[in-house]
């Protein structure tokens, strides 16, 4: 009976962090009944239930680390596998350039479209193990564990021309879409550092004409923004 009581109450956990208060009360309401049932469920029924929440804990605690709408990794799961992460590792930022123009001019429901297919464009080829997340609004980090430098600019690059080359007027006539990538390669320690750094060269980025990769040079530090 308390596997059940607390995988309800488990589960409950996870829908309230999701903001869902619905499902998260019918999961606490589901364990205080159980904990006060009178006479006691039967074993085989009992194994039944528990088997069942356990599968449902699974599926909420997945939901819970996914972006509702682009349906990739949301910042949660960044915050958590950034902790973890064992060195070295590549980090891509990656935003959508003048966003907010694609609202304005096409609308939010085709804003909400343009933000899901990117997303869907950024995770196709990730190397083993590579993840894509929504950082926040436009923005989405490309993770890239034990990458070289150059394979992860060359992957940085070829993110940026799968987007600009996208058919975008087959959504809507007359959209066009590309994005700015920030690129921070090193050992990273398992910190926020190559994060910060990626920001910083995403801006760069995006003053040199957007549309572009920026990266350091391993040698000499400077900031490389290119576009083929």
């Amino acid at each position: 009976m308390s596997d059940a009581v607390s995988l309800h109450e488990s589960i409950a956990g996870a829908f309230a962090s999701q903001g869902d208060w619905e499902r998260a009360y019918q999961h606490l309401r589901a364990a205080l009944e159980l904990s006060r049932a009178c006479p006691p469920v039967i074993p085989e029924q009992l194994r039944r239930e528990v088997d069942r929440l356990r599968r449902e804990r699974a599926q909420a605690r997945e939901e819970s680390l996914r972006d509702a709408l682009t349906a990739v990794y949301n910042r949660r799961y960044l915050d958590r596998k950034l902790a973890d992460l064992p060195a070295p590792f590549a980090v891509a930022l990656v935003d959508i350039d003048l966003f907010k123009n694609v609202n304005d001019n096409f609308g939010h429901f085709t804003g909400d479209q343009v933000l899901r297919r990117v997303a869907a464009l950024l995770g196709e080829g990730l190397p083993p193990q590579g993840f894509c997340a929504r950082y926040g609004g436009e923005e989405f980090v490309l993770v890239l564990p034990a990458v070289a430098a150059g394979d992860a600019i060359l992957l940085a690059e070829q993110v940026r021309t799968k987007v600009a080359e996208h058919p975008w007027p087959e959504l809507c006539p007359g959209l066009a879409v590309t994005v700015s990538v920030g690129l921070a390669c090193g050992a990273g320690g398992g910190t926020w550092a190559q994060v910060l750094d990626a920001d910083r060269l995403l801006y760069a980025a995006k003053r040199a004409g957007r549309n572009r990769v920026a990266y350091r040079d391993s040698e000499d530090g400077y900031v490389i923004q290119y576009r083929p």
